[in-house]
C-alpha cells in the first residue's frame, strides 16, 4: 500500500489510567503532526502539604494515586526520615519491602492481565478474554486477588496504607500470618508461569520495533540486588551513580506545550523508566524464575523494544514473589519483635526514591524545627516517560506510515499502553505566567 493520507486523533487513549491523546497527520507520506498530549489538569499536591506536620505528609500524599498508593507512601515516608535524621530498623526494613513487592505484584498483574493482553489477543477489553481463555483469566484474578490481600495484612489496607510511620510502621504481621502468606506465595509462582505461558502463545503480535534509548532506574550494589527500593540512581548510558539527594540533575524537568505534566530528559533528549529500565539495569540480579522466565521470551539486557516493558513486568511479577518467599524465611528466621519509635522533629531537607511499578519515583521535602513542612517536589515516573513516548511515535511512524489506518492507531495506542501510564498523577506544578 502506498503511502496516502492519515489522520488519527484519539481522545483519549482507552486503558490507561487518566487522559491521554494521540494525534497524527500525514499527507502523502509526509508527517504534519505527531503528538503524545497530556490534558489532565494539573495537581497541586506539593502545595497540599505545605504548613502540614511530617507527621501528616504520607497519609496525604498517598492520594496522588490509588494504584501507587504505596509506593508515595514509602518514597514519602523515606524522605521525611532522611529530612529529620530518622533511621528504621532491619526489620522495619525488610516489612517494608515486602509491603512494596506486594504492590508491584498488583500492579504488574492488573497491566499484564486486564490491559494489554487484550491488545496481544486482538480484541478490545479483558471481557471477551473470558469466554475465549476462561482459566488463564482466573489465574489473573486470583494473582490479583493474592496481591490485594497481601497489601491488606501489612499496610493496613489495599490502597493508601495506614501503617507507615516515620521511623517504622504501627503494626507488624504476625509470624503467622507471615508463614501463611509465604505458603500461598509459594502457590503462585506456577500461576505466573502459566500467564507466561499465555502471554508467550501470542508474543508474536507485539510489535518489533526498536530504538536506542536512556533507561534510568536505581541499581542498589550493597548488596548488589535488582532493587526497588534502595540504592542510587543510573542510567544505561551512564557508568556511575548519582545520589538519590541530586536527582534532580537527573530528571532536568521542563514545560512542553502539549502536555500539562513536565517532561524530562538527562544524557539524550529523553529517558525511559520502568521494568524494562530496571530489568535493563540489573537483570543479572534477577530471582531464578524470573530469569527463566526471561529467557522463555529472549529478553536480554540491551533490549530497547518499548513494547517489551509489559514482558518485563511479567519477569518482575515472578521475583518480587520468589524474592519474598526467601524474605519470608529471614524474617521468621529472626523472629517478629514488636519495636517502639520516638520521633523528634527537626529542620532539614531530602529527598526520598522508591521504584515504582511504573518506574523511578522521586520524593523531596524541607521541614522547619518544629517539623512542619515549608517545601515540597514531586517527580512522577510517567512524567519521566512523556518525552520518550514522544520520541518512540517519532520513530516508529515513518517505519509504519504505509500501513492501513487502523493499524497504525492500534500500534501507537500499544506504545503508550506499553508504558502503563499513570497520566493524571503525572501531572503536576506548572510554571504558570500570569498575562494581564
Amino acid at each position: 500500500m502506498s503511502k496516502g493520507t492519515v489522520n488519527i486523533s484519539v481522545h483519549h487513549v482507552t486503558r490507561i489510567e487518566g487522559h491521554g491523546n494521540i494525534v497524527l497527520n500525514a499527507t502523502n507520506g509526509k508527517i504534519e503532526k505527531l503528538e503524545w498530549q497530556v490534558p489532565e489538569a494539573p495537581r497541586f499536591f506539593e502545595a497540599m502539604v505545605r504548613g502540614r506536620s511530617y507527621e501528616d505528609i504520607q497519609t496525604i500524599v498517598t492520594r496522588i494515586c490509588g494504584i501507587c498508593s504505596i509506593t508515595h507512601s514509602l518514597a514519602s515516608t523515606k524522605a521525611v526520615e532522611n529530612a529529620i535524621g530518622v533511621k528504621v530498623s532491619e526489620q522495619a526494613d525488610k516489612v517494608r519491602i515486602l509491603m512494596h513487592y506486594s504492590e508491584q505484584l498488583q500492579s504488574h498483574v492488573l497491566h499484564v492481565g486486564y490491559l494489554a493482553a487484550p491488545d496481544f489477543f486482538g480484541v478490545p477489553s479483558v471481557v471477551p478474554l473470558v469466554g475465549m481463555a476462561p482459566g488463564p483469566v482466573k489465574t489473573i484474578i486470583g494473582l490479583h486477588r493474592l496481591a490485594n490481600e497481601w497489601s491488606d495484612l501489612i499496610a493496613g489496607r489495599t490502597t493508601h496504607p495506614v501503617t507507615l510511620k516515620p521511623g517504622g510502621l504501627t503494626k507488624f504481621p504476625t509470624e503467622k500470618e507471615l508463614r501463611d502468606l509465604q505458603e500461598r506465595l509459594k502457590k503462585a509462582l506456577p500461576d505466573l508461569k502459566v500467564v507466561a505461558e499465555v502471554v508467550l502463545s501470542v508474543a508474536g503480535n507485539i510489535p518489533k520495533f526498536n530504538r536506542p534509548t536512556e533507561y534510568v532506574s536505581l541499581k542498589q550494589t550493597n548488596p548488589p540486588t535488582y532493587t526497588f527500593y534502595h540504592g542510587d540512581i543510573t542510567s544505561t548510558d551512564y557508568d556511575g551513580a548519582v545520589a538519590v539527594n541530586d536527582w534532580k540533575t537527573v530528571a532536568n524537568e521542563y514545560v512542553n506545550d502539549q502536555s500539562t505534566a513536565k517532561w524530562t530528559k538527562w544524557h539524550r533528549d529523553s529517558y525511559a523508566v520502568g521494568a524494562l529500565a530496571r530489568f535493563n539495569n540489573n537483570a543479572e540480579h534477577l530471582s531464578p524464575t524470573a530469569k527463566a522466565v526471561a529467557k522463555m521470551f529472549g529478553l536480554e539486557k540491551g533490549n530497547c523494544n518499548p513494547y517489551l516493558n509489559t514482558v518485563a513486568q511479567l519477569v518482575e511479577a515472578v521475583h518480587v514473589v520468589e524474592t519474598s518467599i526467601q524474605m519470608i524465611d529471614e524474617l521468621l528466621t529472626k523472629g517478629i519483635r514488636p519495636e517502639t519509635v520516638r520521633v523528634s522533629p527537626r529542620a532539614g531537607k531530602a529527598s526520598g526514591c522508591v521504584e515504582a511499578p511504573r518506574g523511578i519515583l522521586f520524593h523531596e521535602y524541607e521541614f522547619d524545627r518544629k517539623g512542619t513542612c515549608v517545601g515540597a517536589d514531586i517527580c512522577i515516573p510517567t512524567n519521566q516517560n512523556h518525552a520518550n513516548i514522544q520520541k518512540d511515535f517519532e520513530a516508529l511512524v515513518p517505519q509504519i506510515l504505509d500501513e492501513p489506518e487502523d493499524k497504525i492507531r492500534l500500534k501507537l495506542e500499544m506504545l503508550v499502553r506499553s508504558y502503563d501510564p499513570c497520566v493524571s498523577c503525572s501531572t503536576h506544578m506548572l510554571d504558570v505566567k500570569f498575562v494581564r
